[in-house]
C-alpha cells in the first residue's frame, strides 16, 4: 500500500508505507504450530494401535493354522500307526530285536551366545525413513 505524501515543493509522492508486524501474526502461527503438533500425537498413536491390531490379527491367524493342524496330529495319534510314528520319531523307540541308533552333537560346537549384539539390531535406515517412521507412529509398534 503506497501513501500520497507532499514534498517540500509542492508536489505529491507517493511513497509506500511501512509495515509493522503485529505480535498478533506471531501469536497465530506459534497457536497453529501448537495445534498442528498435537494432532500428530495422536495421529501417531492412531497409526500404532491400527498396525498393532493388523499384527495381533496376523498372530491369530497363525495359531488358528496352528490349532488346525494339532487337531490333525490328534486324529493321527488314534491310530496304531500313528502312535509307532510318535514313539520312534520323538522317542526314540525301538521294537524288540531292532537296531536304535542315536546321533550326538560334537563337543566343542560354537553356541551364539543370546545376548550378542547382532548385526540386524543396528537401524541402518536413513534419517528421512527415520523422521517418516516418526510421524506415522510406525516407530511406537515395530513390524514383525
Amino acid at each position: 500500500m503506497k501513501q500520497k505524501v507532499t514534498n517540500g515543493g509542492g508536489e505529491k509522492v507517493q511513497r509506500p508505507t511501512q509495515h509493522r508486524r503485529s505480535p498478533w501474526v506471531a501469536l497465530f502461527l506459534l497457536l497453529a504450530l501448537g495445534l498442528t503438533l498435537a494432532g500428530i500425537f495422536p495421529f501417531r498413536q492412531m497409526l500404532a494401535q491400527q498396525r498393532q491390531v493388523a499384527n495381533t490379527e496376523a498372530k491369530l491367524e497363525a495359531v488358528v493354522e496352528e490349532n488346525r493342524q494339532l487337531e490333525g496330529q490328534i486324529v493321527s495319534l488314534q491310530t496304531d500307526a500313528g502312535v509307532e510314528r510318535l514313539a520312534r520319531e520323538q522317542l526314540g523307540l525301538v521294537r524288540p530285536g531292532e537296531i536304535g541308533y542315536q546321533v550326538e552333537s560334537v563337543k566343542g560346537e560354537i553356541v551364539p551366545s543370546p545376548t550378542a549384539v547382532t548385526e540386524d539390531q543396528f537401524d541402518d535406515r536413513s534419517l528421512l525413513h527415520q523422521f517418516w517412521d516418526f510421524l506415522t507412529g510406525r516407530d511406537l509398534v515395530p513390524d514383525e
